[in-house]
């Protein structure tokens, strides 16, 4: 009669490790369900983006989000067989909002590199930009990055610039202040009036923010580096990653790709 509450805790014990493991393996299969299925079942791509990053992805005069990366999307989607959603979001919480699945891709010059591939993953690149020094026109001071000691730099939070700022070229030119800005429109404000001395960028990006509000300023020097963007995806979605990849290069193939980096660019595109 001793042994009978014995066996019962036995047996609870052994009931609770049963239902633990069962939602482990539903977890599991949650977390490696196909995207690309779930995608073309509920009839839409939603796509994160920054919407004030123009010409890439913005919001027009008629508040419907435009530009180069906005245009890639609408294609995938069409040739996905699906409509396109599009979620704003802070370049600085757009690696959390993919992971917590705020939406399925991330098409907003997200920029490839070995630490991003660690929490995400990427299709081949589907555009190369060449990131310069930004300086004011009457600044003869500075000419490259080398000139950046002591000073005030600018660049976008949680970017690709920002990791570059702070772990390549500060221990090798020696130590400046960074400071940090969640929209390129306001780093450009800041440099024009005098706050900050510089900032890195391509000229794709700031040239319609520069013709709108007539800042004076100049990109200086040879290109400081080159960025490849990617559509990022969560991880464990190969199945969708092979379909995104096998699109962009049909569009590529077709003629398609060219007709909209032309459209926002005014030249062929390198690749």
């Amino acid at each position: 009669m001793k042994k009978r509450p014995r066996l019962l805790l036995t047996f609870l014990v052994a009931i609770v490790m049963i239902l633990s493991a069962c939602g482990t393996k539903n977890n599991a299969n949650n977390a490696n369900k196909d995207l690309l299925k779930e995608v073309k079942d509920r009839g839409t791509l939603r796509v994160g983006v920054m919407g004030t990053y123009q010409p890439y992805n913005f919001l027009n005069e008629k508040k419907e989000m435009d530009g180069f990366d906005v245009d890639i999307a609408k294609e995938v989607a069409k040739r996905l067989g699906v409509e396109v959603e599009f979620v704003a979001q802070e370049f600085s919480g757009m690696i959390a909002g993919l992971q917590t699945n705020k939406f399925d891709v991330v098409i907003s010059q997200m920029t490839i590199t070995d630490e991003r591939k660690k929490q995400m993953d990427f299709t081949k690149p589907y555009i190369t930009n060449h990131v310069k020094v930004i300086v004011q026109e009457d600044n003869n001071i500075i000419k490259s990055v080398e000139d950046f000691k002591g000073k005030n730099i600018g660049v976008g939070l949680g970017t690709n610039d920002e990791t570059y700022l702070r772990t390549e070229l500060m221990p090798k030119v020696g130590d400046f202040t960074i400071k940090t800005y969640d929209d390129v429109i306001t780093s450009l404000k800041d440099l024009d009036t005098g706050r900050i001395d510089a900032t890195i960028n391509n000229m794709y990006a700031i040239k319609p923010i520069v013709e709108k509000n007539g800042f004076k300023i100049k990109a200086v020097g040879e290109p400081v580096k080159s960025d490849q963007a990617g559509i990022a995806v969560r991880k464990g979605n190969e199945p969708f990653l092979k379909e995104l990849d096998r699109i962009l290069a049909e569009m590529k193939a077709d003629g398609t790709y060219k007709n909209i980096y032309m459209k926002w660019f005014n030249e062929e595109p390198a690749e």
